[in-house]
């Protein structure tokens, strides 16, 4: 089965990026607005338990953190992606890492940039136009997070919560 780790942000910060994800982002039925902490990996479901077990562990020994979003971004020329830059962070860096530090397969085909997605796909066109309106906008957002979830996919492509980590010692 497929799995992935993400932050989920505020229901305030869902509702703008899902403004524009309705329209520009193919994939806005199959995930709501995140943060990917591990990009998705192939775990049998015999052995998942195992993989709960390290990231709790993780959770366990990383305390909340504050995670920032001040503008917006770009993946071009790679990709015609648009997202809500999350502005780095030594914690939400750390988190990425010790979960990259498991047995958890490692999958990571990209750098590690936090990042909310809210339009891929886009033509060349489309991009240019779409981002260059959008830049003229505001994205002021400060948050604290205190859980990720371990995610899986369901036979439509779409990904559900399998479960929820608080991060501290409680």
């Amino acid at each position: 089965m497929k799995y992935g780790i993400a932050i989920f942000p505020s229901k305030d910060i869902q509702d703008v990026a899902n403004s524009y994800r309705m329209r520009y982002d193919p994939h806005y039925a199959l995930i709501p607005p995140h943060i990917t902490l591990k990009e998705a990996f192939e775990e049998e479901d015999e052995d998942i338990e195992k993989v709960v077990e390290e990231i709790s562990e993780v959770a366990k020994e990383t305390n909340p953190f504050s995670m920032a979003i001040r503008k917006l971004s770009t993946f071009s020329p790679v990709t015609n992606t648009i997202y809500m830059k999350v502005e780095a962070s030594e914690e939400l860096q750390n988190l990425h890492d010790r979960l990259n530090r498991t047995d958890i397969p490692k999958e990571d085909t990209f750098n590690f940039v936090p990042h909310i997605t809210i339009a891929q796909k886009l033509s060349d066109d489309e991009h240019s136009d779409v981002y260059g309106s959008l830049q003229m906008k505001s994205f002021e957002f400060e948050e604290r997070i205190d859980r990720f979830q371990l995610l899986y996919q369901l036979d439509n492509g779409s990904w559900t919560v399998y479960e929820t980590f608080r991060l501290g010692k409680g």
